[in-house]
């Protein structure tokens, strides 16, 4: 699968001379607004369990409430997870079916270890992050000797394996059942409801964490490769470049990123079930990344939150009396939130084909073009009439 969607790091190119073959860089105040809307918005987001902000109809309570900041935690988790993704897909051009088997080994993971080990919180972060890493190794150099649909269908046999091995050890996994967390290894901090502040920080931070890393891969050099090989593997290979090794690393690091979503799902739920490693999850952060714009890290993020947020509450509109109410032939589909989460998957690839952050990319991008055209064409008209 070839992914030709641009990139956030637009590279800056000089001002042709003709006005056919305009192309207009991103200015210096763009780059320099960017970055700093970036950073109040992680700070509107880290002030925001201490404010008392209500979205009827979308938000459960003001934020500052419990089941408020549960849900904006999940979202925050899942948009962890599709910034992960959005690095195989929007970076490298790799379409995985098995991307949830590494979040389901950080949450796994930790759940084990702290059971089993013994050990405290972080070292048994660090062991379930080097665990999916582990697993990321053994999967992806397989995986990797093969691209395109071979390459998704090999990780998906990974994602069904994976699935198997925890739904069948249901004295290490806890099976069908799922794993509780062993809050015995876990600072009270971040346990209960009354400290869903504390865990909502905590989502927060793997958020800028992932972000930062995934920001820091799209402009290194390993980023420009990966985007060259997904867009000509041959021709790199000509180059003399090693494509495999690029790949190789951009989905350890993928991996990597996705088991820390993992783990701080685990800590958000205390507790995972067999979902988590399951391909409908992958599938379910594929859409997720398709609806935000792939290639887009805002867009990964918006997509995670926006799908988090409807598949949450459209299941409560969906058990509410007016639903209930109305006639069959609207009252099946409606008290289906999978159906509607369909048609809006639907109409944003029909009408949106870049995702939001696409969209709204080739919107800003046009109307600079038309501004830059009109001073090129003011330009050209005041050298006619001074000549």
């Amino acid at each position: 699968m070839t992914i030709t969607t641009p990139t956030d790091d637009a590279q800056t190119s000089t001002m042709p001379t003709t006005r056919a073959t305009m192309v207009v860089p991103p200015g210096r105040g763009v780059r320099l607004v960017v970055p700093i809307a970036g950073i109040a918005l992680v700070v509107l987001m880290a002030v925001l369990p201490l404010l008392n902000i209500q979205i009827p109809g979308i938000l459960p309570g003001p934020t500052y409430t419990p089941g408020t900041l549960a849900l904006l935690s999940l979202c925050l988790v899942f948009a962890a997870l599709a910034l992960s993704y959005n690095m195989l897909l929007g970076t490298a051009g790799m379409l995985s079916f098995g991307h949830a088997l590494y979040f389901g080994a950080g949450a796994y993971g930790l759940g084990i270890v702290l059971e089993n080990a013994g050990v405290p919180l972080f070292p048994g972060v660090f062991i379930a992050l080097l665990g999916g890493l582990l697993i990321a190794l053994l999967t992806g150099a397989v995986a990797m000797r093969v691209s395109g649909i071979p390459f998704a269908m090999v990780t998906l046999a990974f994602a069904q394996a994976g699935s198997v091995l925890v739904r069948r050890n249901a004295q290490i996994t806890g099976g069908e059942e799922g794993l509780s967390l062993a809050t015995e290894q876990v600072p009270e901090a971040l346990i209960g409801v009354v400290n869903t502040r504390n865990l909502y920080w905590v989502c927060l931070a793997v958020v800028v964490i992932v972000y930062l890393v995934s920001l820091w891969i799209d402009t290194s050099r390993l980023g420009h490769l990966a985007r060259a090989t997904r867009e000509n593997e041959l021709r790199v290979q000509v180059l003399g470049l090693r494509p495999y090794a690029a790949k190789l690393i951009i989905f350890l690091v993928a991996a990597v990123l996705a088991s820390l979503a993992g783990v701080a799902y685990m800590l958000l739920q205390s507790g995972t079930v067999p979902r988590a490693v399951s391909a409908d999850l992958t599938i379910t952060v594929l859409v997720m990344v398709v609806l935000g714009g792939a290639g887009y890290r805002w867009g990964a993020i918006v997509g995670g939150v926006l799908y988090t947020l409807l598949d949450q509450r459209l299941t409560v509109l969906a058990g509410s009396e007016w639903i209930h109410g109305l006639p069959d032939v609207l009252r099946i589909p409606l008290s289906e939130p999978l159906f509607l989460l369909g048609v809006l998957f639907i109409l944003v690839v029909m009408f949106l084909p870049g995702g939001i952050a696409g969209t709204v990319d080739g919107w800003v991008r046009g109307r600079r073009r038309r501004r830059a055209l009109r001073q090129y064409d003011e330009a050209v008209e005041d050298t006619r009439v001074t000549s």
